[in-house]
């Protein structure tokens, strides 16, 4: 269902209760700061007090003053600049620049394609402009924009939100979202599969991704009917291009402007490229391995001939000692050390799933081109750091990824990005490995390692990578974090992310404390100097 404008939008002004006390718990600081005002481009200058309230004063059309309240009001400044932590850090002071974007809530265009509270949308992104962000990411939802009729197109709502935009001079990462929203972390609304598509898998739920169970997951469509006309006499990669090139042609202007500076291409769950392996809707848990997910039979179907073309037959068939969802590695005869998904079965079974996914992102990726020539495109990666210390890498493997501890299963997905011209967008920068074996010892995770290879996998075939945080993140540490993966230090060749977006627009992100923060990450991320560096 819709999100209201009170929810999404004023809820941040004035704090609730919740925000006071997740402050006082949390963080052990005075809840106010005094900045210095400033003055930012397109006629701005802003500033924040004790008052806590972004104060601008607009040039152009007449002199006026207005007051954008962030959360946390408190008076006691000079309390919060002794106080404030000063960990030894490196100094980012002219190393590249890398434009940082944030995501906009979930439901700011409702399901009729309508904007949420313009007024309140506008005096956030004033508020993140005033921090100089480069501009925000919004996914474009299949389910809202084709949501009653094939090749019936209502992209009103978004019009009006990039009008917003581009009237304050931020860029757009526009997000083709060809899943549902609603059912895994973070989702705050629901919005599923256009209607005529669901009316279509009530009668043939096989254009659903499937576990060996039988149970069906509707948030994304089975890459089995890439080519299969099952959709109203279309192919799912032909509807899919279809809405691409309907996009391109209406928003025709803000290309043109450079207003819309990348358009990211979803091919999967949460618009990843990977399949839906770990569905909390079917009661995975973390760490759980996941399953299989390739039981519907159009892919069941590819299976068999893939086997019958090998001269195995009987390989047609999907591994049967392969665990649930919430198994572990050791519990089960494939993922084990020494288990069968390293026999010659196996390691066709893993081949040929991994294909499907490398082969559905080349498929969609060709199109994207050809719809949006000229533009940056992005694909989205996953990152599936559990288990990654064990031999098999079982999650990584149920995900579609082929990356057991003696192959690297990322080469061959950043060769098809480079063919492309692709840039790879990936996740958990901000994840640290210690604590992740802190708070799950058991799941052997390594979110650094899984990083560092895939970065590098990217970087060695010269393609872009820009990159995001898997969970909310408003402390240092993992602001620091992020900065060391984006600029990697001595790096002999330089090298480091194209761009970073943060998830997301939200209530705590805008409590002062960890607005104050941001703001600090920003500056990191945009090579210039942070005046609370420690001296040595």
């Amino acid at each position: 269902m819709a999100v209201s404008s009170v929810r999404l939008f004023n809820s941040l002004y004035p704090p609730c209760a919740s925000l006071i006390a997740y402050s006082t718990l949390h963080s052990g600081f005075p809840n106010s700061l005094r900045y210095n005002s400033f003055r930012v481009k397109g006629g701005l200058v802003y500033s924040i007090s004790g008052s806590s309230r972004v104060r601008a004063l607009v040039k152009g059309k007449g002199e006026r003053t207005e007051d954008y309240p962030l959360a946390g009001d408190s008076t006691d400044d000079k309390k919060v600049a002794e106080s404030w932590p000063r960990s030894l850090q490196r100094d980012f002071a002219g190393t590249p620049y890398v434009p940082v974007y944030v995501m906009l809530p979930l439901g700011v265009i409702d399901r009729n394609c309508e904007l949420v509270d313009p007024e309140g949308l506008t005096n956030q992104l004033r508020i993140l402009k005033s921090v100089n962000v480069d501009g925000v990411m919004i996914d474009c939802w299949w389910g809202i924009v084709e949501a009653h009729a094939p090749q019936t197109y209502n992209w009103s709502g978004y019009r009006r939100l990039f009008q917003i935009v581009r009237d304050l001079g931020l860029k757009l990462q526009v997000v083709m979202s060809f899943h549902e929203c609603g059912g895994n972390v973070g989702d705050d609304v629901n919005i599923p599969l256009p209607q005529w598509v669901r009316e279509i898998g009530d009668s043939n739920p096989d254009i659903y991704f499937t576990d060996r169970e039988g149970r069906r997951n509707t948030e994304c469509l089975t890459w089995g009917i890439d080519k299969e006309r099952v959709l109203r006499g279309r192919t799912a990669v032909e509807v899919y291009f279809d809405y691409m090139r309907n996009f391109r042609v209406e928003f025709d202007d803000f290309f043109v402007s450079g207003v819309i500076a990348e358009i990211e291409v979803g091919m999967g769950p949460c618009g990843e490229l990977r399949y839906p392996s770990y569905p909390v809707k079917h009661g995975w848990k973390y760490p759980g391995i996941g399953e299989f997910q390739c039981y519907d039979k159009y892919l069941m179907k590819r299976l068999k001939k893939a086997a019958e073309i090998r001269g195995h037959t009987f390989w047609g068939r999907a591994p049967y000692n392969s665990g649930s969802y919430n198994s572990a590695p050791h519990e089960t005869g494939f993922f084990r050390d020494g288990g069968d998904y390293d026999s010659y079965y196996g390691r066709f079974f893993l081949n040929w799933y991994s294909q499907i996914l490398v082969d559905h992102g080349d498929r969609v990726l060709a199109l994207a081109n050809l719809a949006f020539e000229g533009t940056c495109i992005a694909a989205k990666l996953s990152g599936i750091y559990w288990w990654y210390k064990t031999a098999s890498h079982a999650a990584e493997l149920t995900s579609g990824f082929y990356n057991p501890a003696h192959r690297d299963g990322y080469a061959l997905i950043a060769a098809m990005l480079k063919k492309h011209g692709v840039a790879l967008n990936f996740t958990c920068v901000e994840l640290r490995t210690l604590n992740q074996h802190e708070g799950f010892p058991e799941a052997m995770a390594d979110p650094e390692g899984l990083v560092w290879q895939v970065l590098n996998a990217a970087w060695d075939v010269s393609i872009p990578v820009a990159s995001e945080n898997a969970l909310p993140c408003y402390d240092r540490e993992g602001y620091n974090k992020i900065l060391e993966n984006a600029k990697p230090r001595n790096d002999p060749d330089g090298r480091h992310l194209s761009a970073f977006t943060y998830l997301r627009l939200n209530p705590a992100l805008i409590e002062r404390r960890n607005f104050v923060e941001f703001e600090r990450f920003v500056k990191g991320m945009h090579g210039e100097a942070i005046s609370d560096l420690p001296l040595n």
